[in-house]
């Protein structure tokens, strides 16, 4: 087990490979750097967000264009989909490209929450569809915020 920010992760090896264990999915899954900012997104959304875990969704399909894409993490409210988290690993910066793969998958979804992350940073996104526009917030939705 790995305490990250006060949050338990569980990590195991298993076969020759790492792998932690997802509470959303409940199983284990190989441990790769993205999958790392996934758990740890995960927890604090939780922990942190009081969001609770049967309302997320891991790599959840979606079809756009008609092919499959998986978003890496979608939160539902109410029983509709309400955010969207796109995880990079802590190497890849949040670009324009990242914003523009979460707008697209929202094209499908039509959310009005979009979060990026890549570990060290994070931009929080609400989608005014009136407007056309988005708008960058300073801090995530607290769970039950509409």
């Amino acid at each position: 087990m790995v305490m990250v920010d006060g949050k338990d992760i569980l990590i195991r090896e298993y076969e020759g490979r790492k792998e932690v264990f997802c509470s959303v999915r409940r199983r284990w899954v190989a441990l790769t750097p993205e999958e790392w900012v996934r758990q740890c997104t995960l927890k604090r959304l939780h922990l942190e967000g009081g969001y609770p875990l049967e309302v997320m969704q891991v790599e959840g399909a979606i079809t756009l264009n008609g092919m499959t894409r998986r978003c890496d993490i979608v939160v539902y409210q109410d029983g509709r989909p309400w955010m969207i988290v796109e995880c990079k690993k802590s190497e890849i910066p949040l670009s324009q490209k990242v914003c523009d793969q979460a707008c697209r998958y929202n094209t499908v979804l039509r959310v009005p929450y979009l979060v990026l992350t890549n570990g060290k940073q994070e931009v929080i996104i609400v989608v005014d569809f009136e407007k056309g526009c988005l708008k960058q917030l300073s801090m995530l939705p607290f769970w039950g915020k509409k």
